[in-house]
């Protein structure tokens, strides 16, 4: 039986690339097992699409194949890789930055460069801007499939050779703890941050404790208030801010019932931090 695959995209489902890949992978094997990670990245937001990843992936078995394209340097000298992680999955993507998260927080066993004159769809050697059908879907459904184990995809690559974005790590002293806003949680609009929940134990933050929050953009102070601290979003009455421990087990700041990021305009990334004191 084949297994799993996985694609994420920046192309959206309001025209037929996405399913043109499903297309590719069922002709390599009729009997896999396709899923979306998300096709709605923005387009062409490296740092989205690698957390994401970070996201989703741990929690799917061993053996799994993540294929992930966004690739605003599509037929360029960029290099299109496949990771095998620490973990046992696998992802196909370009190296653009896409596979930093994973090798900073789960680790990156081996890596291949595949050689997208070779190792494509056959008939699509004319076409050189839809490598997601191209190149990644149709290779990770090889991989997925048991058409060619890894060892087959490519030349070895050494991970340190690979693209990545720098990631500023969180700081917590005796008064404060300082991180970066690394994304939304983009239907309900919370900011997740990078501080982690050992942070709190380590300071004692208990639930209904208010902290001071301060949300900095370039150094630039966008947001200072204090700010409670609970086990979940009901905890506060409605329209009120809370910080909670998100999903992946670091510190998150939301509102109840509404969208903190739309609210006050904050965005992601290294450029925007967060602060929080003790009162």
């Amino acid at each position: 039986m084949a297994g799993f695959l996985v694609l994420q995209t920046d192309f959206g489902l309001q025209d037929g690339a996405v399913n043109a890949m499903y297309g590719v992978a069922y002709q390599v094997d009729p009997s896999l097992t396709i899923n979306n990670l998300t096709h709605e990245i923005e387009p062409y937001n490296i740092h989205d699409a690698s957390y994401r990843l970070l996201q989703a992936v741990s929690y799917w078995p061993a053996g799994t194949v993540f294929v992930s394209v966004v690739d605003p340097g599509v037929g360029s000298t960029r290099r299109s890789v496949v990771a095998e992680l620490k973990g046992g999955q696998y992802v196909l993507t370009p190296d653009n930055g896409t596979l930093t998260y994973l090798a900073h927080h789960i680790g990156i066993k081996e890596v291949r460069q595949i050689d997208e004159d070779t190792q494509r769809l056959p008939g699509s050697s004319e076409s050189h801007t839809f490598h997601g059908r191209d190149v990644y879907v149709y290779n990770g459904a090889r991989l997925a499939s048991g058409k060619v184990v890894f060892s087959e995809l490519g030349s070895v690559l050494k991970p340190d050779e690979l693209v990545v974005f720098p990631l500023n790590p969180p700081i917590q002293t005796e008064d404060s703890i300082s991180g970066t806003i690394d994304i939304t949680d983009i239907r309900f609009g919370s900011l997740w941050t990078n501080i982690p929940v050992a942070f709190f134990k380590k300071w004692q933050v208990q639930s209904g404790q208010s902290l001071l929050v301060k949300i900095y953009y370039q150094g630039v102070v966008r947001y200072q208030d204090e700010v409670v601290f609970g086990r979940s979003f009901a905890q506060v009455a409605p329209k009120e801010a809370v910080l909670y421990i998100n999903s992946l087990l670091n510190v998150g700041l939301g509102i109840n019932l509404d969208s903190f990021s739309a609210v006050y305009k904050i965005g992601t990334g290294n450029d925007w931090t967060m602060e929080l004191t003790k009162i």
